[in-house]
Order: C-alpha cells, then sequence, then structure tokens
C-alpha cells in the first residue's frame, strides 16, 4: 500500500510525523484531500480538524490547527500550523470559555482592529469546538 510521509509542526513542537495513507484538512477554498503521490501544491489552512489515517494501525489522528500553510509533495505532506492542539488534548470547557469572551470582546470592541480580533478569535473556537465534535463522533 502506498503512503505518504505527514509532519504537522507549530511554533511550539512537532505535533505528529509519521507515514500515512490519507490527510484531510481544511484548506482555504475548502476540504483537501491527499493522498499518496499528490501533485505539488502550497496553500494556507484555515482553523479546523487535521485527520490523518496512519498508515501503520490504520486509526485516525486528529489534530487541530488555527490556521497555517500546507506544503504537499508527491510523497510528503507538511503542515506548518500558527497553532496546534493533539486531539485528545482538546479541553471542550476551556474552548467555550474562550468563545464567551471573544464574544464579549465583539461587543465591547472600540475599534475596527478590536473587532478583528475578535472575530478571529471566536472563529477559531467555534471551528475547535467543531472539532472536538467531530472527534467524539469518531
Amino acid at each position: 500500500m502506498a503512503t505518504i510521509h505527514v509532519d504537522v509542526v507549530s511554533a511550539e513542537a512537532s505535533i505528529f510525523s509519521g507515514e500515512a495513507t490519507f490527510v484531510a484538512l481544511p484548506g482555504e477554498s475548502g476540504e483537501l484531500g491527499i493522498m499518496p503521490r499528490h501533485t505539488p501544491l502550497i496553500t494556507r489552512i484555515k482553523a479546523g480538524a487535521v485527520r490523518i489515517k496512519r498508515a501503520d494501525n490504520g486509526e485516525e489522528e486528529f489534530v487541530f490547527v488555527a490556521g497555517g500553510i500546507l506544503e504537499v509533495q508527491p510523497n510528503s505532506v507538511t503542515v506548518l500550523a500558527d497553532t496546534a492542539i493533539r486531539g485528545h488534548d482538546l479541553d471542550e470547557a476551556k474552548a467555550n470559555e474562550a468563545k464567551k469572551q471573544a464574544e464579549e470582546a465583539m461587543k465591547n470592541a472600540k475599534s475596527d482592529i478590536d473587532l478583528a480580533a475578535a472575530q478571529s478569535e471566536f472563529a477559531t473556537m467555534a471551528a475547535q469546538l467543531a472539532a472536538i465534535a467531530r472527534l467524539r463522533r469518531k
């Protein structure tokens, strides 16, 4: 079976490195599916779940990313994430609290810059909560 090497890294750490048979992630223009021997590609990714079907055991690995860059080569996928959290480390209570704080910040924004920052945080937390819901359905 053909495989593709996948690296998911953030500024803080390497989150995942290994062989996979399939990778799905949230591209800027929609969901992307990557298989071995995919055509080369560089694009931005938005906040959401990266799903990696591991080659060694067939299980899906979930990683939440808060945006970043994707590079695809025929034999490798590299996700350079702004922030990345392993699926099992996601905290629903913290994400809900951060989302509520972002909603408050949007209501109380005193400038366009404050509003844009609050909207960005809100979108990230909404994507994180969606990733948590998807992980639970697994």
